[in-house]
């Protein structure tokens, strides 16, 4: 009987709905908060230098995490294409995190490394000319754009109040760090740092 009252009663059912999600989330959720393992940086791993920094700032951008992910699940399948599962602690003072949904493109969690700068460069600027068959769109104006570094600093300062261990001597230097790179300086030495603190462990 009571079933039934909750069942022909729209605003009910959707109330209780919500308290049920709510509390079924917040167990999953809420011990997370208080687990090391996922909120403690991963040995070795270093915040974003300043070149790298624009270069993610570029990467989201241009949009690159619609169609790549940056999350290996923990299958044999992931792992054997794309190396070590992803864990909690090397995304630690990503702000947002890009761990994305989608592969139109392949995974670039452990990027880092596997290609040399000149793949990344030929591959950004026309990715039919290293891979033919490619979907992706070509970014040749990465080239030309240059950095002129003004707010790098800024940026830093922010992640900074949000846990990222950015020095005062990293902040001072940031401009001058990237004035005159170009973009595709930028996004390539981004795509070089990915997954490495992982990776260098194994």
């Amino acid at each position: 009987m009571k079933h039934e009252i909750l069942e022909k009663n729209i605003g009910l059912m959707a109330l209780v709905m919500i308290l049920a999600v709510s509390i079924g989330g917040l167990t999953q959720i809420v011990p997370l908060f208080f687990q090391d393992v996922t909120n403690e940086p991963v040995e070795g791993l270093k915040p974003y230098n300043a070149l790298q920094l624009e270069g993610r700032d570029i990467y989201i951008r241009e949009g690159c995490v619609g169609c790549h992910s940056q999350m290996i699940r923990p299958f044999r399948a992931e792992t054997e294409r794309y190396g070590h599962y992803s864990v909690a602690g090397e995304s630690v003072w990503d702000h947002p995190f890009l761990w994305g949904s989608k592969r139109t493109g392949p995974d670039l969690a452990r990027v880092g490394g596997r290609y040399s700068d000149e793949w990344h460069r030929a591959h950004l600027y026309n990715p039919r000319n290293v891979v033919p068959e490619s979907k992706m769109p070509a970014y040749p104006w990465l080239v030309e754009s240059t950095l002129d570094g003004q707010d790098t600093a800024k940026k830093m300062s922010a992640l900074r109040t949000l846990g990222v261990p950015y020095s005062d001597e990293d902040i001072a230097g940031a401009g001058d760090a990237v004035k005159g790179k170009s973009e595709m300086d930028a996004l390539v030495a981004y795509l070089q740092v990915l997954g490495t603190a992982v990776k260098n462990k194994r």
